[in-house]
């Protein structure tokens, strides 16, 4: 390589190093920018984070407290007290609900839980389970027709209380005195591939109790199990 081309590398070099400096001087500031956010988005989030593990571990011990005290009333008072939303609310109102029930005051438990099936935060699931408890309420404020329309709305396929809201028609069929169709519901129940233990042996001895033919359904459910072998 001769001189020259030596010199004009040298030079194209230099004329490099002028440019990026002076990019790095016109626009270094982005970067820093760009860091500054990285850091204080991550530094905020980790914030947020710590508020809510504080916020919900302030709920659970404010529940625990509340669930420790043994007068119902009193109970009930400090669970109503309890400032939550959320998971955490739903949570809360169905346990003040179930204590109300056990105060055998089942307008006001119908009432926090219509709260709790019907408040915009209320993850879906414990609005379900909200609805449910509410229509299982034989001496509320719900009509039959009512009850029968929210139980045929949970029992939907794929609801994740359908199984219990099935139940609760059949039982719903047999006041009515459509014994029949109670039993077939009865034993759908028995032989649903999800049905949980305890569920299924009170669809047997509903079936029982209904004069239904234990021995079929015994047979169906011994060729369905042998099936899935």
């Amino acid at each position: 390589m001769s001189n020259t081309d030596s010199f004009i590398d040298e030079v194209s070099e230099e004329v490099r190093k002028d440019q990026l400096f002076g990019y790095m001087r016109k626009y270094g500031w982005i970067a820093v920018v760009v860091v500054l956010l990285l850091v204080g988005g991550t530094a905020f989030s980790e914030y947020r984070k710590a508020q809510a593990t504080a916020a919900a571990e302030e709920t659970g011990n404010a529940i625990l407290a509340a669930l420790e005290l043994d007068d119902d009333a009193a109970r009930a008072e400090a669970l109503s007290s309890i400032d939550a939303s959320g998971g955490a609310a739903a949570i809360t109102g169905l346990l003040q609900a179930a204590n109300l029930s056990e105060m055998e005051d089942d307008a006001a438990a119908i009432a926090v839980l219509d709260g709790v099936a019907t408040a915009d935060d209320t993850p879906e699931v414990y609005r379900d389970l909200a609805a449910l408890k509410a229509a299982m309420v034989t001496d509320g404020p719900l009509s039959l027709e009512e009850r029968r329309a929210t139980f045929e709305d949970l029992a939907a396929p794929g609801a994740p209380f359908r199984l219990i809201a099935q139940e609760q028609i059949a039982l719903l069929n047999v006041e009515a005195g459509e014994i029949d169709l109670a039993l077939e519901q009865f034993g759908a129940i028995a032989l649903d591939a999800d049905v949980t233990r305890g569920l299924r042996d009170r669809a047997f001895g509903m079936i029982v109790a209904l004069d239904g033919d234990v021995d079929a359904l015994v047979a169906a459910f011994s060729a369905a199990f042998e099936s899935d072998q």
